[in-house]
């Protein structure tokens, strides 16, 4: 999958949540409009259907390392 950037239908740029714990990254993702933050272990399979206003992190040792839309 790729890293989005901000367009209509995101609240801002995903990449601006890697390195932040967890904790903090959904807590200020919430806070910026994002109706959905699923958060992740690395390797994790998940489904491709995308849904609009859904934020996903890949979090390893309580770290986002990855972060994008759908």
């Amino acid at each position: 999958m790729t890293t989005d950037s901000a367009s209509p239908a995101t609240p801002d740029d995903p990449t601006r949540y890697v390195g932040l714990g967890a904790d903090e990254a959904e807590r200020r993702a919430r806070g910026r409009g994002w109706t959905t933050v699923r958060t992740v272990p690395p390797g994790t399979i998940l489904t491709m259907e995308y849904r609009e206003g859904r934020l996903n992190f890949e979090v390893e040792d309580g770290t986002v390392r990855r972060a994008w839309t759908g």
